[in-house]
């Protein structure tokens, strides 16, 4: 353990190698977040997916009851009437072209990209660019869009992106480590309540083969994946 810091080994020595039940390793992830800054609490899931299939790979959007505690920048391709709408629901950046050659420039100050059915052709001319970053927009999450208030909205409100790795593994942010446990739990809750809805008829066997949260800067907690939280059943 030498290759950790102190603050790293002591949040390690209150964790024991066990399944914890959801409510009890929300309280403890929060005493292992000790860094300066408030740390993301995030949670990793493997999946019992073999992803190299296309029948086998989970993919999609959630909102999360109480957000990320992060507040995204959207960039938004749309022209016309789109833009107004646009800029009214709170987008950060509007535009067509001049954001093409902004982004060919270098330029990734935005963190989800929203589009208008009409402009896919303007961006797909950034698909080698945007799509190894996870921001091409994409119809089944809801980013290419004719409803722009709705989409800003989720994503401002909190929406996350999900979608397993080669490994089979999801890794999401379910808030900050200064939220209340109630908040966090349900958060948690919500999200693996939405991936048991979206399991792949092909996946065989075992489906939610662990669950893990930890803070930016301390150990993993396995957790027990039935989550019971305080709201009625």
């Amino acid at each position: 353990m030498a290759k950790f810091g102190k603050k790293y080994q002591d949040a390690a020595k209150l964790i024991e190698d066990k399944l914890y039940d959801a409510a009890e390793a929300i309280e403890l992830v929060k005493k292992t977040a000790t860094a300066k800054f408030d740390e993301t609490i995030e949670v990793a899931i493997h999946l019992g997916v073999d992803p190299k299939y296309a029948d086998q790979q989970v993919r999609g959007a959630l909102v999360l009851p109480h957000g990320t505690g992060k507040t995204k920048r959207v960039l938004v391709f749309a022209k016309g009437d789109k833009v107004t709408e646009a800029e009214a629901a709170g987008a950060d950046y509007v535009g067509s072209d001049e954001f093409v050659s902004k982004i060919q420039g270098g330029w990734f100050d935005f963190d989800v990209t929203v589009a208008t059915p009409d402009m896919m052709g303007t961006v797909g001319r950034l698909g080698k660019v945007l799509g190894p970053r996870g921001l091409m927009p994409n119809p089944k999450l809801g980013t290419v869009t004719m409803d722009l208030t709705k989409a800003i909205n989720e994503i401002k409100a909190g929406k996350i992106e999900y979608r397993t790795d080669k490994a089979g593994n999801i890794h999401v942010p379910i808030g900050k480590a200064s939220f209340d446990s109630a908040k966090l739990l349900e958060n948690l809750s919500v999200l693996v309540d939405t991936l048991i809805k979206v399991r792949p008829a092909a996946a065989k066997g075992q489906y939610m083969k662990s669950v893990n949260v930890a803070a930016t800067m301390g150990p993993g907690i396995q957790v027990n994946p039935v989550i019971k939280t305080t709201k009625a059943e």
